[in-house]
């Protein structure tokens, strides 16, 4: 499946799914933390604390930077959402759903930064295969694939800065 083709989890069902395991782990609604999850429910692919914090002062919402890490830490913690580190020093964040739903991996570009999710069967059936000749149990993956955006490329080839 071509990256542009990614399908994201429906935001209104992670958005309440996130609420009731919040809730069945005994914490509380507050307005920030639900600013955060619809903010998480409803984005693309993989965001940091800051972008995620600078959307929603952008949008009139007075979460600060150390909430939304709070939130997204909690969140990880519950496995609600996936922590991905793609370099650049920023941890990125992302809605995850359980079983896998919506799983895929991500490019990376080298050169500016840009992350791209895609999907492809190929490889999730060699993972599985690996899995097997290994005898390991595979529960769960990550895969970052690191080079040049067709952007960077293009620009590299015409000797332009990306």
């Amino acid at each position: 499946m071509a990256a542009a083709d990614i399908s994201s989890p429906p935001a209104e069902s992670w958005i309440e799914f996130a609420e009731d395991e919040l809730h069945r782990a005994g914490h509380r609604a507050s307005m920030p933390r639900s600013a955060v999850l619809e903010l998480i429910g409803r984005q693309d692919c993989v965001r940091t604390a800051h972008e995620i914090a600078d959307e929603l002062r952008a949008d009139g919402r007075r979460v600060g930077v150390a909430t939304v890490y709070r939130t997204l830490e909690l969140l990880a913690s519950l496995g609600l959402v996936q922590r991905l580190d793609v370099g650049g020093g920023s941890a990125r964040y992302e809605p995850a759903l359980p079983d896998g739903e919506h799983h895929h991996h991500h490019l990376v570009c080298d050169r500016c930064g840009r992350v791209t999710p895609f999907e492809d069967a190929g490889l999730e059936r060699a993972i599985d295969s690996l899995s097997r000749k290994l005898e390991h149990r595979v529960g769960a993956h990550d895969v970052i694939l690191r080079g040049t955006c067709p952007g960077c490329s293009k620009a590299e080839a015409s000797g332009k800065p990306g």
